[in-house]
């Protein structure tokens, strides 16, 4: 199938270059390397990641502070997310493709898989965010319903009042269906993007989730005398953290009723170009916290990533002040909501869908 089409704006083009030329100013006025920070976290995080795992090993005769200590691994394995995968993939953290790789791998040790993860982020969702069909990060489960325009069918009439048992799921449904549908089902998203996946990457896929689970259950069971309902129950609320973590702060940044989910055309062409199409599907957050910008990754700044990927999160403080003021300029679509109005945005838009406000307003 033909990938989707920008619409093609010379003018659109030009404010582009006139922005990126802007953006490229600013950061090279700054004086330090900032990056160095994220390459020391590379280091940091993962040792945390793993400290609180032997810690929790050598108190297994304490349940509590072995359940605790796994509760703290699932945050800090979105940390690791933030700080470092998410970097990793976008080649932001060393100048070395192969370094940056190194890191990206830590995404097979903690139960995801590097490889089609990056392949969804860069080619799929990056490519085309927020359109149904191509952009993974939306690609509807048939429990919840996110895509306003596709009507609700069976039990997503209902998505709104039973949303908050699913979402704590996320991280088990990308562990054990996610991954593997993508490898293994012809149907999924990614295959449009991606093409054929090489035998090499279902194989490892497939070793690195066993080790996974050998050395999270087995090994304390086996060589800890943990007991099986307390290494399950431990695993399992890590998991259980870390997906209610990431989801705080994902959800708040694409699926909102204020942004845009473009529909493509019977030529697969896409209604607006490029540029607008960044500033129509994404917003920013109002925080703007030292504990924002340093621990959580600069997450708040989303439309400062999706329109200069290729700068780390350390410099989207200043590279959003550019954004922001070049959009009043130019009457661009630039949104930024706190981040529980987004977070109330998003249940908006799960009722709407539910609902089926979007063929309401259509009639």
């Amino acid at each position: 199938m033909e990938k989707p089409i920008y619409l093609k704006d010379s003018e659109d083009a030009k404010l582009f270059n006139e922005l990126r030329k802007k953006v490229n100013q600013r950061i090279e006025a700054i004086p330090e390397n900032r990056d160095i920070y994220i390459q020391i976290k590379a280091i940091i995080l993962p040792l945390v990641y793993f400290g609180l795992y032997v810690f929790a090993l050598f108190n297994a005769e304490k349940p509590w502070v072995y359940i605790l200590s796994f509760v703290l691994m699932g945050i800090s394995l979105v940390l690791i997310y933030l700080n470092l995968i998410h970097e990793a993939a976008h080649n932001n953290i060393y100048k070395s493709k192969k370094l940056n790789g190194l890191v990206l791998q830590i995404f097979d040790f903690v139960g995801a898989n590097s490889y089609i993860w990056k392949k969804r982020h860069i080619a799929s969702h990056h490519a085309y965010p927020n359109v149904d069909g191509w952009d993974t990060d939306i690609e509807q489960s048939g429990l919840l319903l996110i895509v306003p325009w596709i009507k609700a069918k069976g039990v997503q009439k209902y998505q709104h009042f039973f949303f908050f048992l699913v979402y704590p799921l996320y991280l088990f449904n990308w562990m054990f269906i996610r991954d593997f549908r993508d490898f293994f089902d012809k149907e999924r998203v990614i295959l449009k993007t991606q093409g054929a996946i090489p035998m090499v990457e279902k194989v490892k896929m497939i070793n690195y989730k066993l080790f996974y689970f050998f050395y999270q259950i087995a090994v304390p069971v086996l060589f800890f005398k943990v007991s099986i309902g307390l290494a399950l129950g431990a695993w399992f609320l890590q998991v259980i953290s870390a997906s209610i973590f990431a989801l705080f702060v994902l959800l708040p940044l694409h699926p909102l009723p204020d942004n845009a989910f473009p529909k493509l055309d019977e030529k697969n062409g896409l209604p607006y170009s490029w540029l607008h199409h960044q500033f129509e599907v994404t917003n920013d957050l109002q925080e703007n916290s030292w504990f924002v910008r340093n621990v959580l990754g600069n997450f708040n700044f989303h439309v400062a990533h999706h329109l200069f990927p290729n700068y780390s999160y350390l410099y989207y403080n200043e590279i959003t002040e550019e954004i922001e003021k070049f959009a009043k300029e130019h009457n661009l679509a630039y949104k930024r909501f706190p981040i529980f109005t987004a977070l109330g945005k998003h249940v908006d838009l799960l009722k709407q869908n539910a609902n089926n406000a979007y063929f309401i307003l259509e009639e």
